[in-house]
C-alpha cells in the first residue's frame, strides 16, 4: 500500500487529471479485511480520487488470469464494508455484474457499479443505460437498428483498410439471449472474411429471419 501511494503522489504531483486505481479485494492468503481498509486509507491520503474494487481476491500463485476472472468467489460484502467504514470515498463495484436489477442492487451499497466481461458479451445491455441512470431522452435503437449502423461503419472502415472481420468479430454479442443468437454468431464468424464486405451484416439478419 505505501509503494502504491508513493505511485499516486508521483501522478497527483504532475497532472490536474483525477488518479484512481482499480484493486482486488485481496491477494492469495493476504485477505484480511483490514489490508484492504489499509489499501484504501493510504491511496486516499496521497490524492486518489476513486478506487474501483474487483470483488474477487487474486491467486497469484496457481490460477491463470483466465481462471482469475472467475474461480475465486466474489465477495461483495467486502466492499460493500468499505464504502460504509469510508463513506466520503467514491467507491465503484466490479466483479461477475451482468443484468441491471444486479447494478440496481449494488447502487444501494456503492457509489457506481463497473460492468467488465458483460459489456462486450450483452453489448445491447447498454441500451438501457443511458435512460435508466442518466435521465437521457434519445430513442432507443433495436438490435436490428444497430447492426445496420455497424454494417454502414464496417463499408466506411473497409474502404480505409480495415477488414470487416476486426469489426464484425466484436459484434458477436450483440444477439445474444434472444432467437437466432447462434446463427449470427455462426454466420459472422464463417463469413467475415468470404462476403463482401457490404452485405456481410444483411446476411446474418437475413439468416436469422429465415431460421
Amino acid at each position: 500500500p505505501a509503494l502504491v501511494a508513493l505511485c499516486i503522489a508521483a501522478m497527483t504531483a504532475v497532472t490536474n487529471l483525477p488518479i484512481t486505481i482499480k484493486t482486488r479485494i485481496g491477494i492469495d492468503q493476504l485477505d484480511e479485511y483490514w489490508r484492504l481498509l489499509r489499501l484504501v486509507d493510504e491511496v486516499i491520503g496521497a490524492g486518489c480520487k476513486k478506487i474501483i474494487i474487483h470483488a474477487r481476491k487474486a491467486w497469484l500463485k496457481g490460477l491463470s488470469p483466465k481462471q482469475n476472472r472467475e474461480i475465486p468467489p466474489l465477495c461483495y460484502d467486502k466492499v460493500y464494508q468499505i464504502k460504509s467504514d469510508r463513506p466520503d470515498t467514491p467507491i465503484i463495484i466490479n466483479g461477475g455484474i451482468k443484468t441491471l436489477s444486479e447494478i440496481d442492487s449494488h447502487l444501494n451499497y456503492v457509489d457506481g457499479v463497473m460492468v467488465g466481461r458483460e459489456a462486450y458479451r450483452n453489448p445491447y445491455l447498454f441500451n438501457e443505460i443511458d435512460t435508466r441512470y442518466f435521465g437521457t431522452t434519445d430513442a432507443k435503437l433495436s438490435r436490428r437498428e444497430v447492426a445496420k449502423y455497424m454494417s454502414e461503419y464496417i463499408v466506411r472502415q473497409y474502404q480505409l483498410g480495415a477488414p470487416p472481420a476486426s469489426i464484425s468479430r466484436h459484434m458477436l454479442g450483440l444477439f445474444q439471449h434472444t432467437h437466432g443468437a447462434k446463427i449470427w454468431r455462426r454466420h459472422l464468424t464463417e463469413n467475415a472474411n468470404q462476403l463482401q464486405h457490404s452485405i456481410l451484416i444483411h446476411r446474418a439478419l437475413a439468416a436469422m429471419e429465415s431460421s
